[in-house]
């Protein structure tokens, strides 16, 4: 079954950057639809985006549309988030997962059946 093993987290300024990873084995990373969530102290899991099994489609939170980029390299089996202008508000776990649904971009976290550990993103103002 595939394991997920997110890296990339860290603390940075408001305004700076982030890449973030999902290293992604086991089953065959490219048949799945993937995508990255959120979860702050005290607050639910929240999409953040979707990525198609070619990157040739995306869909993205307002709240990060326009700042952030997810993106995929099948051949290395890693997905990954891209996130420019951070705010405060951007703090919390990042975590990729596997949609049960090849044909669907899902926002709904419990269409996802296959999670990572996370990574702690921590934006200081």
């Amino acid at each position: 079954q595939m394991q997920l093993v997110e890296s990339g987290g860290g603390l940075v300024q408001a305004g700076g950057s982030l890449r973030l990873s999902c290293a992604a084995s086991g089953r065959i990373f490219s048949s799945y639809v993937m995508g990255w969530f959120r979860q702050a102290p005290g607050k639910e899991r929240e999409f953040v985006a979707v990525i198609n099994q070619n990157g040739g489609k995306t869909l993205y939170a307002d709240s990060v549309k326009g700042r952030f980029t997810i993106s995929r390299d099948n051949a290395k089996n890693t997905l990954y988030l891209q996130m420019h202008s951070l705010e405060p508000e951007d703090t919390a776990v990042y975590v990729c997962a596997v949609h049960d649904n090849l044909m669907e971009m899902g926002t709904t976290p419990s269409r996802y059946f296959r999670w990572g550990q996370g990574t702690q993103v921590t934006v200081s103002s």
